[in-house]
C-alpha cells in the first residue's frame, strides 16, 4: 500500500512549507543546526523505552543503554550528588516540570507551591492536574522572583512545607531566580522541610559554562532540575531531561509486572528515538562543544542588543542571557520573524544557529518601520 498521488503531493507541499517556516524565526528557543543522518536507520524501528531507564524490561527494543548515558552526562553537568541521582528523557521541559512537582506533591501532600509571575504557563496547568495548593509570587521588572514577596508569603504559611518552583531562565526575559537567596529565606524562617524544583529549559545547558555560574543546580540545593533537549541542544522532536535526587524518587516507585520493570516516569511508553538524538549530540559536542555554542550565542546576543540600541530601540537583556528583550514590534514583523510577544514586549533569542545576516535583516526592517512611523508623525 502506498499514498495516493494527491496525498503524496500534499506531503511534499508540507515538507516544503516546513522548510520555509524554519528559515525565519528569531523569537523561539529552538535550535535547528542538527544533522542526524547516522540515526536515520533507527526510524525503521518502534523504539520504546517503557518504564525505568535504569532497569531492563521484558520489552527489548528500546534505547535505555544510551538513555542512561544521556542522564549520566546531564547529572554531571548539573552537579548531582554522586550515587544519589536518577532521571529520564522526557517529552520536553513541561513534562520534566510536571515530574518535579509530582515528586514534591508525593513527598509533601499538603505543601504549598510558590512560583513567580514570569513562570511558564504550563506550570499552573501542572499544579491544577496535581491538585496542589499554590501561590503566585510577584516578579521583579527583569522577570526574576521578588524575594521580599516570597519571604513575606512563606512567613505567613511557615507551618506548611513549601514547594519552590524556581526559574533559571524565564520564558520572556531569561531571568534567573537565585537559589542562594531562596535558601537564605528558608534559613531565616527556620523552615527545614521543603522541596525545590528548577525549570532550566533553555539555560540549563548554558548555565554551567557561565562566569559567574548561576545558582541553580544540585550543588546549589535543587532537588530536581528539568532541561529541554530541543532548545539549546537541538532535536527534530521535542524532548528533554529531568534529573532528581534518587532517594526521593525511590519513595514513589512501584513495580509493574506487565512490563517487568518499575513505574517511575510520568508516561508509560516513552520515546526511544529522542534519547538517541541527545546521545548523538552530547557525544558530538562534548563539554567543550556545548561551551563553544554558549559563548557564540552570548556573543550574538551582545551584538544584537548593541545594534538595536544603535537604531534607537530600548533593547536590554539580563546578565549572561541570550535573550534580547525589546518593545513590541509591528504585527508584520512579529509574523514574519515569528516573535513571541507578551505584555508589550517581544524578544529575540540568539540560538547557536542564528545567522548574523538574519539579525542584520531584521534590524534593517525594524529601522525602516521606525523611520516611516517617524515621518508619518512629523507630517501629521
Amino acid at each position: 500500500m502506498s499514498l495516493s498521488e494527491a496525498n503524496q503531493q500534499r506531503l511534499q507541499d508540507f515538507i516544503a512549507q516546513a522548510g520555509e517556516y524554519t528559515k525565519n524565526y528569531l523569537g523561539y528557543p529552538i535550535s535547528r543546526d542538527f544533522s542526524l543522518e547516522e540515526l536515520y536507520p533507527l526510524l525503521s524501528y518502534p523504539l520504546n523505552n517503557i518504564g525505568d531507564p535504569f532497569l531492563e524490561s521484558t520489552l527489548k527494543f528500546g534505547s535505555r543503554e544510551f538513555e542512561r548515558e544521556v542522564i549520566e552526562f546531564f547529572a554531571k553537568l548539573l552537579r548531582a550528588p554522586e550515587d544519589n541521582w536518577w532521571g529520564y528523557v522526557t517529552n520536553g521541559g513541561s513534562e520534566g516540570n510536571l515530574y518535579g512537582l509530582y515528586l514534591a506533591r508525593e513527598l509533601y501532600p499538603n505543601g504549598i507551591c510558590y512560583f513567580s509571575q514570569d513562570t511558564h504557563y504550563s506550570v499552573s496547568k501542572n499544579l491544577h492536574l496535581l491538585n496542589t495548593r499554590h501561590i503566585m509570587i510577584k516578579s521583579q521588572a527583569n522577570g526574576e522572583m521578588n524575594y521580599e514577596d516570597l519571604r513575606e508569603t512563606m512567613r505567613v504559611h511557615r507551618d506548611v512545607p513549601p514547594i519552590l518552583f524556581v526559574n533559571s531562565g524565564t520564558t520572556m526575559t531569561e531571568a534567573r531566580d537565585n537559589l542562594d537567596k531562596i535558601h537564605q529565606i528558608l534559613d531565616d524562617l527556620a523552615i527545614t522541610q521543603y522541596y525545590i524544583h528548577v525549570d532550566a529549559a533553555l539555560a540549563g545547558a548554558i548555565n554551567p559554562f557561565l562566569d559567574p555560574r548561576p545558582k541553580f543546580d544540585f550543588a546549589d540545593g535543587a532537588d530536581s532540575v528539568s532541561i529541554s533537549g530541543h532548545k539549546f541542544i537541538g532535536s527534530p522532536i521535542p524532548c528533554g531531561v529531568v534529573i532528581a535526587r534518587k532517594d526521593k524518587v525511590q519513595r514513589i516507585a512501584r513495580s509493574i509486572s506487565y512490563i517487568g520493570t518499575m513505574d517511575t516516569t510520568i508516561t508509560g511508553s516513552r520515546n526511544g528515538f529522542t534519547p538517541m538524538v541527545l546521545w548523538h549530540a552530547i557525544n558530538k559536542y562534548g563539554m567543550e562543544g556545548l561551551r563553544e555554542r554558549a559563548m557564540n550565542s552570548l556573543e550574538m546576543a551582545a551584538y544584537t542588543e548593541k545594534r538595536l540600541k544603535e537604531i534607537g530601540v530600548d533593547a536590554w537583556r539580563n546578565p549572561n542571557a541570550i535573550t534580547v528583550v525589546l518593545p513590541q514590534v509591528s504585527e508584520n514583523l512579529q509574523n514574519r520573524w515569528q516573535l513571541a510577544t507578551s505584555n508589550g514586549i517581544c524578544h529575540l533569542i540568539l540560538m547557536p544557529n542564528t545567522p548574523k545576516e538574519q539579525i542584520d535583516q531584521f534590524i534593517g526592517e525594524l529601522a525602516a518601520e521606525l523611520e516611516q512611523a517617524k515621518s508619518v508623525k512629523e507630517e501629521s
